[in-house]
């Protein structure tokens, strides 16, 4: 047949039209369909896999495991050992990727985890830095419960896993740390509390089985992490030499307190050396401290590559197949990465490592999904088989976004402008690099958020503002000095929202000063001079600055320190400044001058201070120097007095007859020992409680954070102080309360000696709740 003639195109066109229209509407339905979750044991889609013990539900999940396992060639059980779990379709178990994030929300970062049209956003909070501010536990686990909701949610239909590497529980050091922003702080009762209450809000489920995991989370890294890239010393070939006492009070306490106290299924091993030994081939701290002292309930996972790092930058082995043993040996369950499905098999046949040396680490992989429901069949027929993309980004969630950003802002400085008046300002001059950013609020390991509420967003739904960002961005060469000031000088009150971003701290980039970047102090003090109004600074960053110079300005009315506040960040921030919410959060990391950083090497991992050289130590704890802003540090619109209700004078120790301390003069004693046991049985008097009577002596409601700090005697380079409790209260205007704290002399009031061990120091302790101090006397 020839060409079709002019009359029969012409009809054919609009049915090519259509059909073109129909497949759109496919493709539409089909990127909108609901995606079946990854599982195994598909007992209804193939019932033969009902005669395996590992998919029998009725029998203890240790003997489903054993069974699971004797079942696996050598190869099968190898491809279990990396990150994206090789499945076996013999036996009905499916290809699974491990590597999920959840720092601060389900988050597109690893392969495990994405979004799609059907699920196109998860609520995004604040970086963890800020939520830490609020020093609120309640909150930290009813964040991490919405997180696993959501989680959960999302694995139904096909888009996330069940495994979350998050929290990130390293303590924040050094002020120049890129990562610190991921962490709850310097402080390590506040890092454990943060710890095991967002790791309960992951992983409790709704079930009566204790044992069972809603979802995985793992607390890394693995131990005193926390040099990224600094001047050219990289993470990946960085050696942390610690003593026995800074390792033991300091950098471990938080991941102690995620496996004894949060029941973490997963901890991460980090890329740097401690003490001459890759984290991931540490025997000691692995099998020796995480699963033999802590008894871990769950896996051991590499940080990405690590073990490939250990080999190829640390030259810790000299082949690769020594580097797969080493690991394996030391307690190593999973690998981030391939290196131990590449060179494992070939370790085994060279006798490095057993065979039933890799059974039992993939028995505690499996051991992890079984508690999951991995291996139960098909997750709609379990307890959260009922959600789906209605239970992400719900009002609620959102709502529990933009609180937990109100309750972590920090007012660091208000001479009295604040709050402002939506009836006075008429005009609102908004200025700066971070006055109009999106992402730059949900900071790094985050996720496609629901929505954004920018700060000029939040600001100009109160009262008419003006703009202008006077820096291109936070780096910038030049500043709008012009525009801005002109702008200030028109304008009834201006807020500048200043700061860093990601290109500034982040993943392997760390700062080298604490000055703000760019022009940006420039652009604060010139628009400070010529400005008609108070003039409120706005900090949207993870570590803190030296910004003595706005401190010190008397034309600078507050200064707010916002952290990187989510996606709500607007809405909080705006509620604060115009006094819809009383600010109560409390810096939980030190702002040091400059000239701190100027004289301490990043790589000095010490904590204490050294006369002798003129080191002066770190953190609130130890540091001795000039702070800009101290650690618990925060203002409220409200002022709150407290006194002393109840608290002993003299705890007595009742030690056995032969004690050494009877017939020598002690410094200090064991915390353990029968003089412990009686605090814990209440039968002895070394438990006590402290009353603090809170008064709110202002016209307004506020939310306050109760500190109760211990200076304890100078005895084993202890602590000049260090936080012994913490406690959130809210009280009307001109209302009072008591809070009350429960004190185990052995537990809280010890310290850690020389040799790493827990000492309770004889003498004076000093406790202080805000101005208050009260000194009390511990005696044999």
């Amino acid at each position: 047949m020839g060409s079709s003639s002019p009359l029969t195109r012409r009809k054919r066109a609009p049915s090519s039209v259509f059909s073109l229209f129909l497949i759109f509407l496919c493709l539409l339905d089909s990127s909108n369909a609901q995606s079946t979750p990854v599982f195994a044991c598909d007992v209804a889609g193939n019932p033969s896999l009902a005669a395996y013990g590992f998919c029998n539900t009725a029998i203890k999940i240790e003997y489903r495991v054993a069974d699971l396992v004797a079942r696996l060639t050598l190869q099968e059980k190898i491809g279990v050992l990396t990150s994206k779990l090789h499945g076996v379709a013999r036996l009905g178990i499916p290809t699974y990727e491990w590597w999920s994030e959840a720092l601060h929300g389900v988050s597109y970062t690893g392969p495990g985890t994405h979004f799609s049209g059907q699920v196109p956003g998860a609520t995004s909070f604040p970086q963890v830095i800020l939520t830490a501010a609020s020093f609120n536990v309640s909150l930290f686990q009813a964040i991490g419960k919405v997180v696993s909701t959501e989680a959960r949610a999302m694995y139904n239909v096909g888009l996330a896993g069940l495994t979350y590497w998050s929290p990130n529980v390293n303590i924040f050091r050094d002020p120049r740390w890129g990562r610190g922003q991921e962490t709850p702080g310097e402080d390590p009762l506040l890092s454990s509390k943060y710890a095991s209450g967002y790791v309960k809000g992951l992983q409790e489920t709704d079930s009566s089985d204790a044992n069972r995991l809603k979802v995985a989370a793992c607390c890394k890294h693995y131990t005193a992490y926390d040099v990224d890239n600094w001047k050219g010393v990289e993470r990946y070939s960085f050696d942390a030499v610690v003593n026995q006492q800074d390792l033991d009070d300091t950098y471990q306490p938080p991941f102690k307190s995620c496996v004894v106290d949060g029941n973490v299924a997963s901890v991460m091993c980090s890329y740097n050396k401690v003490n001459g030994k890759p984290t991931c081939a540490d025997p000691d701290l692995l099998s020796g401290i995480i699963r033999g002292e802590w008894k871990l309930n769950g896996y051991i996972v590499s940080d990405c590559d690590s073990v490939d790092v250990l080999y190829k930058n640390q030259h810790y082995t000299k082949t690769p197949e020594e580097a797969a043993a080493i690991s394996i040996n030391a307690g190593l369950d999973l690998n981030c990465g391939y290196f131990l499905g590449d060179h494992t098999e070939a370790a085994v046949k060279a006798g490095l490592v057993k065979e039933a040396a890799i059974d039992k680490a993939i028995t505690n992989i499996f051991l992890t999904l079984m508690r999951l429901g991995f291996f139960d069949g098909d997750p709609k027929k379990q307890i959260y088989g009922g959600l789906g993309p209605k239970d992400v980004c719900t009002p609620a969630n959102q709502e529990l976004a933009a609180e937990a950003a109100r309750q972590g802002i920090v007012l660091l400085k208000n001479t009295g402008s604040l709050p402002l008046s939506p009836k006075a300002v008429k005009t609102l001059a908004v200025i700066g690099p971070n006055a109009n950013v999106t992402k730059t609020m949900i900071g790094n390991y985050e996720g496609t958020p629901c929505k954004y509420t920018t700060p000029l967003q939040g600001l100009a739904g109160t009262v008419h503002t003006t703009y202008l960002p006077g820096c291109s961005n936070v780096a910038c060469a030049m500043a709008d000095v012009a525009g801005a000031t002109k702008l200030a000088a028109s304008a009834d009150a201006t807020v500048l929202v200043i700061g860093a971003d990601q290109s500034i701290e982040a993943e392997s980039r760390d700062r080298v000063d604490l000055n703000l970047p760019g022009q940006q102090q420039d652009l604060v003090t010139q628009v400070a001079k010529a400005a008609k109004g108070p003039v409120i600074l706005v900090i949207m960053s993870g570590g803190g600055f030296d910004v003595t110079f706005a401190k010190n300005d008397a034309k600078i009315a507050g200064i707010l320190w916002v952290g990187y506040p989510g996606e709500a960040g607007g809405i909080a921030i705006a509620d604060v400044i115009f006094g819809r919410y009383n600010p109560s959060g409390r810096l939980p990391m030190t702002w040091y001058p400059q000239s701190y950083v100027e004289k301490v090497p990043m790589t000095n991992m010490n904590m204490r201070p050294d006369k002798s050289n003129g080191y002066p130590g770190r953190t609130y704890r130890f540091y001795t120097g000039e702070t800009v802003y101290a650690f618990g540090d925060g203002l409220s619109y409200t002022k709150f007095h407290h006194s002393l209700v109840k608290a002993p004078q003299l705890v007595s120790l009742s030690l056995e007859e032969n004690h050494v301390c009877h017939s020598s003069e002690c410094q200090s004693l064991d915390a353990i020992g029968p003089h412990c046991d009686n605090a814990v049985s209440g039968k002895g008097r070394t438990a006590f409680e402290v009353h603090i009577k809170v008064q709110n002596g202002g016209d307004r409601e506020g939310i306050h954070t109760v500190f109760l700090f211990t200076t304890p005697p100078a005895v084993h380079g202890s602590p000049r102080k260090h936080l012994l409790g913490f406690e959130k209260i809210r009280l009307g205007k001109m209302e009072a309360a008591v809070v009350k704290f429960k004190v185990d002399v052995c537990k809280d009031l010890s310290v850690v000696d020389e040799a790493g061990k827990r000492k309770i120091g004889l003498g004076q302790h000093l406790l202080h709740v805000g101005d208050v101090k009260h000194s009390l006397s511990i005696r044999i």
